[in-house]
């Protein structure tokens, strides 16, 4: 089929498939079962491939976990930083997992959701992020509980415990010294539990990374405890596997040359903005000619970011902004009412199947 129109997200099947063989390698190895975090990504367009190789899905509000239910099957968790009554009871009746922020949670709902195994999510107080924005240790955090007498008192109503504490952590030795600390400071409580869930923001897709040596942390610290162990890969999974193509639709110049792509970082890449980070261009190469490449956008900070390429960008030329699967497509909006990018894939195959797109109508009935 011809391409699609511009702007469009492109996830691309090959790469896809090679990070979910490396998470089909360590549930072998380790015996740790793997739950795709939809608050990362939820394109479930791709949940056909990506349950084959995965347990199931984790979830942070009820509609995340429909979502899980409904497109991908197999497992599902639902935790909520706060849930609310009439949410507890709907996800009840089909969640194989709950899990509450708290124990005044726990202790207002456990009798509702008898059905599923019970969790609480638990904070260690450590943790490994490069932005105190998502850190869940950082001073005064809501997420997790943090008094161990309190903990104590709550762990005959649960069965599992959830440490999520990491985000975008490439050192395997800094996990293997952060299970030390969980397991000298909870072991009795650990040894109670049918299952304990590590979170996600590992990144143990990276190329290079020792995954033998990430096995045997894992496998070692679920023998010892007795627990099985989930992992809640959102990035890990899909990084890699998809673009943003956009098109130049102007070039201005102002002390420096900008090119005006037809896409939009606030709308379509909100993360970066929020981070202050610069996406990757896959496409034009690297090379000497710099530019700035913004957003159509009326927002003065819309910028992609300063690059210097293979050569100088003219009117019609495409521009791929790489890696633009997690925490991307799950937060882009219809601000400035610029066209939603469709979505597209790119099959084992190399054909490229063109599965949605959006229109003035979706924009409409985005409001009301």
């Amino acid at each position: 089929m011809p391409q699609p129109a511009t702007p469009y997200y492109l996830m691309d099947e090959t790469p896809l498939v090679k990070n979910l063989e490396t998470i089909g390698l360590i549930r072998r190895e380790s015996g740790a079962k793997f739950v795709l975090a939809l608050k990362c990504f939820s394109t479930w367009c791709m949940f056909d491939l990506m349950s084959r190789y995965l347990d199931g899905t984790t979830s942070s509000s009820l509609f995340e976990a429909k979502l899980g239910r409904e497109k991908f099957g197999k497992e599902v968790h639902a935790y909520s930083v706060a849930w609310s009554a009439e949410e507890v009871d709907e996800v009840a009746a089909f969640a194989h997992k709950v899990i509450f922020n708290s124990v005044s949670q726990l202790n207002s709902f456990h009798d509702r959701v008898r059905g599923a195994g019970i969790g609480l999510r638990v904070n260690p107080g450590i943790s490994y992020s490069h932005y105190d924005l998502a850190d869940p240790a950082r001073r005064y955090s809501r997420l997790g509980v943090c008094d161990d007498r309190e903990l104590r008192e709550a762990a005959g109503l649960i069965s599992g415990m959830m440490f999520h504490f990491n985000c975008e952590n490439d050192e395997v030795e800094s996990i293997a010294a952060s299970l030390e600390i969980i397991g000298a400071r909870y072991a009795p409580l650990l040894e109670k539990m049918e299952w304990i869930s590590l979170g996600g923001g590992i990144s143990f897709t990276k190329d290079g990374y020792p995954l033998e040596r990430f096995c045997s942390i894992l496998k070692e610290f679920s023998t010892r405890y007795g627990v099985q162990l989930y992992l809640e890969p959102g990035e890990a999974a899909i990084t890699g596997c998809t673009e943003l193509v956009t098109t130049v639709l102007d070039l201005v110049h102002n002390e420096v040359d900008i090119a005006i792509v037809d896409a939009s970082l606030e709308a379509h890449l909100l993360d970066h903005l929020i981070y202050r980070t610069n996406p990757r261009v896959a496409l034009p190469a690297p090379g000497t000619h710099p530019v700035t490449i913004a957003g159509r956008t009326c927002l003065a900070g819309d910028i992609f970011g300063s690059y210097e390429l293979e050569r100088k960008l003219q009117v019609g030329d495409q521009v791929r902004i790489a890696d633009t699967a997690g925490y991307t497509m799950v937060k882009k909006n219809w601000f400035n009412g610029v066209p939603m990018p469709a979505i597209a894939i790119r099959r084992l195959n190399g054909a490229v199947e063109l599965v949605r797109s959006f229109g003035f109508e979706d924009y409409l009935s985005s409001l009301s």
